[in-house]
């Protein structure tokens, strides 16, 4: 047994337990905690208390922080109120007034907007690059600059970044690299053995993967973590035991969930690419995407979330199509249980994007795929004959 590496899906079902500590109950309880008692002024005097104050965590989280330490090979992880909150709170961590940070273009549209308005007032540039770079990246380099934020693949466009050609760029400048995984999840990529120092997940999708919590981690490296405890603490951030519990709950099946993710979207891509309304399918897991050989060498799985250029219809063909969806629903985010589908709305500035028609972005969710294929197949119905 000593050369044999464990399965992701054993390891899910074991990290962040601590039975022994709670009368032998398989998940840790729900702790809902402000104030800390001490026995006496000595221990208050040197906080030796394995909790001191209810915002810097209980049993609950430390469950959940062991268990997403054990899956990303991280030193520390800070939970956030919702993955763009980690996302802001990595690029603030890693840069002052007056500093750069290389963006990439495909970025979640609030990660743009955060850098666009909120992170200006903050005296911090933010310049948009091309996914596709990979270590060219460097030639984008300025004096000042103090992180590169990725997002492998993109959400909407789903280009596949060479992030350990990005890493290896960045490296010798003292150049923080922060990844947005939340496609990839802890299962299927680990950033930080690809050379990411901090690695942001939405916890809200796959990991919560019932679409009834909103949260978001940063995993750091070890030269990173102090740093990352040091601003979570500093900002006086709070996750409570409760969506905790969620959390820790929803990484027990991620495993199980996401192979049927995988599979239901392999099958609708897969149906989708012949079709006479489809311009092409945006998925790296397909053979014929231009990403797919940089995310069959980084990646040991996909998810459920991918795209679809159209052929050149009007707006109205798409809405006829998408308004009549039995299956999809029509809703944002993604990783639940449920499937969805929604147009695209993709803001690019480094590197426009080429599309042959309207985009819009499916989720494929854990119903029967010969019935989401039905569905598919009505809109369509509905799509002609709008068009």
């Amino acid at each position: 047994m000593a050369n044999h590496k464990e399965n992701p899906e054993t390891t899910v079902t074991s990290v962040g337990r601590e039975s022994a500590a709670h009368v032998g109950v398989v998940n840790t309880p729900v702790y809902r905690a402000s104030t800390i008692l001490y026995p006496d002024v000595a221990a208050l005097d040197a906080r030796d208390m394995p909790f001191t104050y209810g915002r810097r965590g209980n049993p609950t989280v430390r469950s959940l922080e062991d268990a997403v330490n054990a899956l990303e090979g991280a030193a520390r992880t800070m939970f956030f109120g919702s993955g763009l909150n980690a996302v802001v709170m990595a690029i603030l961590a890693a840069c002052s007034a007056g500093d750069h940070v290389l963006v990439v273009d495909s970025a979640y549209a609030p990660s743009r907007i955060f850098c666009d308005k909120t992170l200006r007032r903050f005296g911090i540039k933010a310049t948009y690059y091309d996914p596709l770079i990979g270590a060219g990246i460097a030639e984008l380099f300025q004096p000042n600059t103090k992180a590169v934020f990725c997002e492998s693949p993109g959400s909407l466009t789903f280009e596949v970044q060479d992030i350990p050609a990005i890493a290896t760029a960045c490296k010798p400048r003292g150049i923080t690299v922060i990844l947005d995984n939340t496609w990839g999840t802890p299962i299927h990529f680990q950033p930080l053995k690809h050379g990411v120092d901090l690695s942001v997940q939405a916890v809200t999708k796959y990991i919560g993967g019932h679409a009834d919590l909103l949260m978001g981690y940063i995993a750091a490296n070890e030269p990173w973590a102090s740093r990352i405890v040091d601003m979570h603490q500093n900002m006086g951030l709070y996750i409570s035991g409760d969506d905790c519990y969620l959390a820790l709950r929803g990484l027990r099946t991620l495993p199980t969930r996401l192979k049927r993710h995988e599979e239901t979207a392999l099958r609708l891509a897969t149906w989708l690419q012949p079709r006479p309304e489809v311009s092409r399918v945006l998925y790296p897991a397909l053979p014929s995407d231009p990403g797919h050989a940089i995310w069959k060498r980084d990646f040991t799985g996909a998810c459920g979330l991918f795209g679809v250029v159209l052929k050149d219809v009007p707006k109205a063909a798409v809405d006829a199509m998408l308004n009549g969806l039995g299956h999809f629903g029509l809703g944002f985010s993604w990783g639940g249980y449920e499937s969805l589908c929604v147009p695209s709305d993709i803001r690019r500035t480094a590197a426009p994007f080429q599309a042959e028609g309207p985009v819009i972005r499916i989720h494929a969710g854990l119903e029967d795929p010969q019935d989401l294929i039905a569905d598919l197949t009505a809109g369509f119905d509905r799509l002609r004959a709008a068009g």
